[in-house]
C-alpha cells in the first residue's frame, strides 16, 4: 500500500533529512519506526532535503510498504511509540499510485525566525537566529524595501552555495514578507523550488541591508552578477523551518 504523511521535526540534532550512513537522519529514524510499526521494509520519497539543525513544521512524503497494511489514520498512532521526542509522524491518508512526493510540488514555503533581544534567550536557542543588536523599525523598514527585489522568475545563482551541482539555477519566487511581532521577527517565502542555501543566503543578505551594509537598491545587480561572492552571509540553520508544501493535485484518491 502506498501512503501520503506528512511528519514534523526539531533538527537541531539530526544531520539532515537525507538517510547517510553513520549519521541521525530524520529519514533514517522514519524509516526504522515505520518497519517497525509495519513488520516489514519500507520505502520513503520526501518532498524535499533540509540540512543538519533544519526544522520543518509540515514535510510531506509517500511511504510504500510490503508489509501488513494499517489503516491510514491509524497509522500517526502506530508509528508514534518508535519514534523518537524530536519527530512526529502527524497525518498520513492513501495515496494515489502515479503520485510523486517531490515532483508533483507547486510550491513550497519556508519560515525564518529571527529573535531580537539585548540579552540571552535561552528557550530560543537553536530554534532561532539570535541576534544581539537592536534591529530598529527603520532597519525593518529597509529589509521590507529589499524584499521585492527577489520576488519573481529570477536566476539566483548570486543565493547558492558554491559548489551546488543544479541544471538550472531559475527559480520563481512567489511572495517574500518581512515582519515583526515583538523581538521576534518572521522572514517568509513561497517559492516553486529552492536551491542549496538559498533561503539562509536571502536572509543573510536582508540582515546586511538592515544594517547597512548593503543597500536594498544593491539586490537587482547582486543577482544578475550570478556570483555568490556579492550576496550576504549564509544565515545560521537554526531559524530556519520547511512551514507548508503544496501540490495541484490531493494525493489522496478518494479525492478528484
Amino acid at each position: 500500500m502506498k501512503y501520503f504523511a506528512k511528519i514534523e521535526y526539531v533538527g537541531t540534532e539530526f544531520s539532515g533529512f537525507q538517510i547517510q550512513p553513520d549519521r541521525r537522519t530524520v529519514q533514517g529514524e522514519l524509516l526504522s519506526a515505520l518497519e517497525q510499526a509495519f513488520g516489514a521494509p519500507c520505502r520513503i520519497m520526501g518532498c524535499s532535503r533540509t540540512d543538519r539543525g533544519v526544522h520543518a513544521k509540515e514535510f510531506c512524503l509517500t511511504i510504500d510498504t510490503d508489509g501488513a497494511s494499517i489503516p491510514p489514520k491509524k497509522l500517526p498512532v502506530a508509528v508514534a511509540r518508535y519514534l523518537p521526542p524530536d519527530l512526529s509522524l502527524y497525518y498520513a491518508s492513501a495515496c494515489r499510485e502515479d503520485f510523486h512526493a517531490r515532483h508533483d510540488v507547486v510550491s513550497k514555503e519556508y519560515v525564518y525566525r529571527i529573535w531580537n533581544a539585548p540579552v540571552i534567550a535561552p528557550f530560543e536557542y537553536h530554534r532561532a537566529w539570535i541576534i544581539y543588536p537592536t534591529i530598529s523599525d527603520e532597519a525593518i523598514a529597509r529589509m521590507q524595501a529589499a524584499a521585492p527585489h527577489f520576488v519573481g522568475k529570477k536566476d539566483f545563482a548570486s543565493c547558492m552555495a558554491q559548489g551546488s551541482e543544479v541544471t538550472s539555477t531559475v527559480r520563481t519566487v512567489q511572495s517574500l514578507t518581512v515582519e515583526r511581532n515583538g523581538r521576534e521577527i518572521l522572514v517568509r517565502i513561497r517559492a516553486d523550488g529552492f536551491l542549496y542555501n538559498m533561503v539562509r543566503i536571502i536572509v543573510g543578505t536582508l540582515i546586511e541591508v538592515a544594517f547597512g551594509r548593503m543597500d536594498a537598491d544593491e539586490i537587482p545587480d547582486i543577482l544578475e552578477a550570478k556570483s555568490r561572492s556579492l550576496a550576504g552571509m549564509t544565515a545560521p540553520p537554526d531559524g530556519l523551518y520547511l512551514n507548508r508544501v503544496d501540490y495541484e493535485k490531493d494525493p489522496d484518491p478518494s479525492i478528484n
